[in-house]
């Protein structure tokens, strides 16, 4: 796939990650540019298992799942952008200069926005950014390792 022809609906996404339920964060792909950006959207809803724990009286969804929505959508670029993807898992690696600026609430729609900075070998860094309508939620710099898998 050169460029994504049509987008990509949670079946196919279940089929690249290994997430599942409660920690599958990504609804659908929208756009995707191989080796270079992707969009994708997490709709989020009061129905979250972390929502009777974080803040119940005032839903806010807990920002290392912002992060991790994030990294799930950089690793469906990532798997698009190597060679020989089915082969191999991209892992979260780390994350640099990761900003909250907008609470996210339920009823809310992430539109999560990841570049590649850099891409080579088995290592590979990008800049994510989510919104939520045109106000940027958060922000961060994620990196991944790729390791065969077993």
């Amino acid at each position: 796939m050169s460029d994504l022809q049509e987008m990509l609906d949670i079946n196919k996404i279940r089929k690249i990650l290994p997430h599942r339920y409660p920690l599958l964060l990504v609804d659908r792909i929208e756009d995707m540019e191989e080796g270079k950006k992707i969009t994708g959207i997490k709709n989020v809803t009061i129905n979250e298992e972390f929502f009777q724990g974080h803040y119940p009286e005032h839903p806010i969804m807990p920002g290392v799942l912002i992060i991790e929505a994030m990294a799930q959508v950089g690793g469906i670029l990532m798997f698009y952008s190597i060679d020989d993807a089915g082969d191999k898992l991209p892992f979260f690696a780390g994350i640099d200069k990761a900003k909250f600026r907008h609470p996210v609430i339920p009823g809310d729609q992430l539109v999560i926005k990841v570049e590649v900075l850099r891409l080579r070998g088995r290592i590979a860094k990008v800049k994510a950014y989510a919104y939520v309508e045109d106000k940027l939620a958060s922000e961060a710099e994620l990196m991944f390792a790729f390791e065969d898998k077993e």
